[in-house]
């Protein structure tokens, strides 16, 4: 076996995997770790240090410090062979806002339930987690949007369901879910609807340990996965032991975004804003999400604070 997708095999270990890397792509893009380990840098942006306040101080003077989640999650996050360097569309992203701000990254591997204190507390100046943004994260902090949030429902190869679009779809299915994420919001909202039209609820499977996750769909213990689509995508093309029956904006029943989550009120949002826009012009942007094969969730200009799930 090649060194290029030998790591993310790793998350797969239970389950059969393609015989010919070569042939793994994500939404038409064949993806290759080993390609990826080299950075995609972007030059300084004057414009978006002029908007940086004057009085603002980083956590860590010279780096931009940015909490990214501690799992192997590809095509987001993902351990190179060494087990220590983080690698993923995520780390990229969070590089290409310190290097449009002059500064180093400064990569801290924490989990989901951290980062919010983490930003608050000022131990991280950005978390770049997949965040969705939605109207309570806002009243929290301050986000610049970088990627359309969008999420799968995955099922095992033989499962009879065909299609999940509606609520209606999920009622009386176990599924898999993260706890305290978006995604877990709209299962929520179409039960509650289900629910109101007497019919049968659904129950959460909630699981982060992603070898656990796939023993749980595979072996029938839950009849569906329910996270954000790139990640499903990526275990479906690699294992082949999976596909998806349907996909929501992650801000249902509106469209919602993918955000840089920073400290609210602290002026950093307006740079970081100008960089994601910077990156987005020059090309580095689309470049960074192509290698990774989510080009397909590329947004044409970075927002602050744009209206998203609950608004």
């Amino acid at each position: 076996m090649k060194k290029t997708l030998s790591v993310a095999l790793l998350l797969f270990a239970t389950c059969p995997v393609l015989a010919d890397e070569n042939a793994v792509s994500l939404n038409g893009q064949p993806i290759s770790l080993e390609a990826n380990k080299q950075p995609v840098d972007t030059p300084e942006n004057p414009a978006a240090l002029a908007v940086l306040p004057k009085d603002f101080h980083f956590v860590k003077p010279g780096y931009f410090t940015v909490a990214v989640l501690a799992h192997n999650s590809p095509p987001l996050f993902v351990y190179a062979d060494d087990n220590k360097t983080l690698l993923g569309s995520e780390v990229d992203m969070a590089r290409l806002i310190a290097d449009s701000l002059g500064l180093k990254l400064n990569i801290v591997p924490t989990s989901w339930e951290d980062w919010p204190l983490g930003v608050i507390a000022g131990k991280y100046d950005a978390a770049i987690t997949n965040v969705t943004v939605t109207n309570a994260r806002k009243a929290k902090f301050d986000f610049a949007t970088y990627r359309r949030d969008t999420l799968g429902f995955y099922v095992k190869k033989d499962s009879p369901i065909t299609s999940i679009s509606k609520p209606e779809d999920i009622a009386g299915l176990r599924i898999i879910v993260t706890s305290g994420t978006n995604q877990e919001a709209v299962l929520l909202a179409w039960d509650k609807q289900n629910q109101a039209k007497g019919l049968k609820p659904f129950t959460p499977v909630y699981s982060r340990d992603e070898a656990m996750l796939n023993l749980t769909l595979q072996s029938g213990r839950a009849d569906a996965y329910f996270g954000p689509n790139v990640i499903g995508a990526w275990k479906a093309a690699l294992t082949g032991t999976t596909h998806r029956v349907g996909s929501v904006a992650g801000g249902w029943p509106k469209t919602a975004h993918i955000g840089a989550a920073v400290k609210k009120d602290s002026g950093l949002v307006n740079a970081v804003n100008v960089a994601l826009n910077g990156v987005i012009e020059n090309g580095d942007y689309l470049k960074v999400l192509n290698r990774w094969g989510e080009g397909i969730e590329k947004i044409d200009r970075s927002e602050i604070n744009p209206p998203g799930l609950g608004d």
